[in-house]
């Protein structure tokens, strides 16, 4: 199978115009699995709620519309943040989009910071799709901060999970090999770069996408700044192999009865 990341600095508030970029930058891609930064066709930095309605999208907008079109074009399946907007209530989302249209999505279940002030916390739990070639979970950013939401992922049978992410904290990235060992699973981590300034705040990105093995192993990674299309082949049933050694099975020796509070 082959999986990827796309890292790219989106325009803030462009939508049309980030999607036609990505569209061109994915037109020819040579993948099963890309995985898009979170948020990323309107950036990150909202003013207000007011700001962040107008520019959110359902799951028959225009992000959506384009994600399938080069799916459809491609034969890839696409992992990708957005700002949902479902009857009113407005969640950090991202959708999983294949040649026959949206499979599936995931709204964020751990805000980040100024995030609580404008999303509502993501209702949807940790699903698994299955795509064929491949078990998919989804989580975004800073989700990565809480083990349990990459564990309940492989616990519910994912293979790969796919990150979308506007990192600004300094650890993900060398964190992620940990996710990745102590879950025997792929993780692909697709962060943006640049940085924003709006409204008295500023941000900077900080790029460095990363794919990870169930090994704890750094397959790829992206630069600081600077778009970055990577595809790499992996052997899906390594992540289905959770015996680190022959008497030792990653699941079947939790002491569920210990972890009580």
């Amino acid at each position: 199978m082959k999986i990827g990341f796309l890292q790219f600095t989106p325009d803030f508030g462009k939508v049309h115009q980030n999607l036609v970029k990505v569209a061109g930058l994915l037109d020819a891609v040579d993948a099963d699995l890309v995985v898009l930064p979170e948020l990323f066709g309107t950036g990150y930095l909202f003013r207000n709620k007011t700001e962040l309605m107008n520019l959110a999208e359902d799951l028959s907008g225009e992000t959506a519309q384009t994600l399938s079109k080069v799916a459809s074009d491609t034969g890839c399946y696409f992992v990708a943040g957005f700002a949902e907007k479902d009857r009113g209530v407005l969640f950090n989302s991202a959708m999983l989009v294949g040649p026959d249209g949206l499979v599936g999505i995931y709204r964020k279940s751990h805000l980040f910071d100024t995030e609580k002030e404008l999303f509502e916390p993501g209702n949807t739990g940790f699903r698994v799709f299955d795509i064929g070639a491949a078990r998919i979970g989804m989580m975004i950013c800073f989700d990565w901060f809480f083990p349990e939401s990459a564990r309940s992922l492989a616990l519910a049978g994912a293979d790969i999970i796919a990150h979308p992410a506007n990192l600004v904290l300094p650890y993900c990235q060398t964190a992620m090999p940990v996710r990745g060992l102590e879950n025997r699973i792929y993780s692909i981590t697709a962060n943006r770069c640049g940085s924003e300034e709006r409204g008295g705040q500023s941000l900077a990105f900080t790029g460095r996408s990363v794919i990870v093995s169930p090994k704890g192993e750094t397959l790829a990674v992206g630069p600081g700044q600077g778009d970055s299309l990577q595809v790499i082949d992996i052997d899906v049933l390594l992540a289905r192999d959770k015996k680190p050694t022959k008497r030792n099975h990653l699941f079947e020796d939790r002491r569920t009865d210990l972890y009580r509070l």
